[in-house]
């Protein structure tokens, strides 16, 4: 059995500085993906620790059943790790390096419709342009085989995600894709 705590409680159980108040403002937990075609990586990060780290890797190609097996498989590490309204779901989109998106973005941002109609909850198209190649020098040292290192990148790509996400809440979200209302 999970126990959630509210940021309300937060409050009542920290003493931060009223100026330190506004990191409360935000849910506590952030639930991150990096999407890939054949791989999908996951983090999870803590707004009262300020830190995000790699949670997982799904080994589900996107295009099996339109990205309903792949989406099963995010919600299902979803709820086991990271579920209650304190979470925020984010998810990274490939913008090109003039802002604009390309036909990945539009496959992202569909995924991402789907996911929050799904989980019912909005998720947060945060840029993850230079994700990879931070995943990259990452590990650069780590004495991993290249093997290895491929199995990794995708989940620390989440954390950078995450990592961005948590340092600049404000400035890192491109759009925010909310779940279409059930009839």
């Amino acid at each position: 059995m999970q126990t959630h705590i509210t940021n309300t409680q937060i409050r009542n159980i920290i003493d931060l500085p009223q100026t330190d108040q506004t990191i409360l403002d935000y849910p506590m937990r952030i639930f991150a993906i990096d999407l890939g075609d054949q791989r999908t990586g996951l983090a999870l990060a803590d707004r009262i620790t300020c830190i995000a780290s790699p949670a997982g890797l799904i080994e589900t190609p996107i295009e099996r059943e339109q990205g309903r097996l792949l989406i099963n498989e995010i919600v299902k590490q979803f709820q086991q790790q990271a579920s209650g309204p304190e979470t925020e779901i984010v998810l990274g989109i490939p913008l090109n390096m003039d802002n604009t998106e390309g036909p990945r973005a539009k496959l992202v941002r569909d995924f991402a419709l789907k996911l929050a109609n799904r989980l019912d909850r909005p998720v947060m198209l945060v840029d993850e342009r230079k994700t990879s190649q931070l995943a990259d020098a990452r590990m650069s040292q780590s004495g991993l085989t290249h093997k290895q290192k491929k199995q990794r990148r995708d989940a620390i790509a989440a954390a950078a995600i995450a990592q961005l996400y948590l340092d600049e809440p404000d400035t890192s979200v491109i759009d925010t894709v909310e779940p279409l209302e059930h009839k």
